[in-house]
C-alpha cells in the first residue's frame, strides 16, 4: 500500500473510492466561500447512484477517499473470492449488520469476503430477500472497482466475478 502524502493528490477526471458510495469521478475541483471561508471541494460524479458529492479537499483523506485498488490488492480480492466461505452461526440481522459495515468501509478485500459468504451456487439453497439485496450491493460495488480498474464495463466485471465465484 502506497504511504500517504499529506496533501492528497487526487485530480480531474481520476476515479476514487469513496467508502459509502463506492467508485466516482472528479469531475471538478472547486471553491466555495462557505461561512466566510473558502473552502476547496473536490466534485464527485457517482453514475451509478446519480449523485453528485462535495468533498472538502482537506477532509478527503479522513474521509477515507482513495484512488482505485492496486493490482496487489485486487488478486487478494480474488485470492479472497475463491476461499471458503465463512457464515458466523449468529443472527441474521447481526451478520447483515456486519456485512453492511464491511461494504460501506470501502475495503475491496472485505466487500470480496461478503461477496463470497453470500453467493450461493446452483445446488445451494435459495437466499433470502435480504440476503440477496446485501450480496448484490456487495457485488455491484467490486464490480464497479474491477470495471474502472481494468477499464471495461460493469457486466463484464460482474461476469468476471461471477466465473471465478463458480470456478
Amino acid at each position: 500500500m502506497a504511504a500517504k502524502s499529506s496533501k492528497t493528490p487526487f485530480k480531474v477526471k481520476d476515479y476514487i473510492v469513496y467508502p459509502k458510495h463506492g467508485v466516482g469521478r472528479i469531475t471538478d475541483i472547486e471553491n466555495q466561500d462557505i461561512a466566510g471561508m473558502s473552502l476547496s471541494l473536490y466534485v464527485i460524479r457517482f453514475e451509478k447512484e446519480r449523485m453528485t458529492l462535495r468533498v472538502p479537499v482537506n477532509k478527503a483523506e479522513t474521509s477515507g477517499m482513495r484512488r482505485l485498488s492496486s493490482d496487489a490488492t485486487l488478486k487478494e480480492a480474488f485470492t479472497t473470492l475463491k476461499g471458503k466461505a465463512r457464515i458466523k452461526r449468529t443472527m441474521w440481522s447481526r451478520r447483515a449488520q456486519e456485512y453492511e459495515a464491511k461494504i460501506n468501509s470501502g475495503d475491496l478485500v472485505s466487500i470480496a469476503e461478503v461477496v463470497r459468504d453470500l453467493h450461493r451456487g446452483d445446488d445451494q439453497p435459495e437466499q433470502s430477500y435480504s440476503e440477496r439485496q446485501i450480496y448484490e450491493a456487495a457485488l455491484g460495488r467490486l464490480a464497479r472497482e474491477l470495471a474502472a480498474v481494468e477499464d471495461i464495463d460493469e457486466a463484464q466485471a460482474i461476469d468476471r466475478l461471477e466465473r471465478e465465484l463458480a470456478a
